[in-house]
């Protein structure tokens, strides 16, 4: 029997989902209209964030980029981050390890 405090219907999707609607509610300077998503990259996972709906907020959130890798890696969503226009990436972002 399951505890009544312990979801038992849970995806590892919607857990996904979850993280990055907390994402989006640390970094509320990202504009409602960028797309985040994760997507698989090499060996790991990478956030992104897709400005093809807001390009001209593409520079004023990179600026921030360290900020965000710090929020999904504590969200434990990804490492790095890739801003994205459409599918052309125009910057990439990595948090430094515990161990540097």
């Amino acid at each position: 029997m399951a505890h009544q405090n312990y979801p038992t219907n849970t995806t590892t999707a919607e857990f996904e989902k979850a993280a990055i609607a907390r994402f989006r509610t640390l970094a509320t300077y990202i504009p409602d209209n960028c797309k985040v998503f994760r997507e698989p990259w090499n060996r790991s996972t990478v956030l992104c964030l897709d400005f093809a709906a807001c390009p001209d907020r593409l520079e004023t959130i990179k600026e921030r980029s360290n900020l965000l890798v710090v929020a999904a890696r504590e969200l434990r969503l990804a490492n790095s981050a890739i801003f994205k226009v459409g599918n052309e990436i125009r910057g990439w972002s990595g948090a430094i390890s515990a161990k540097e």
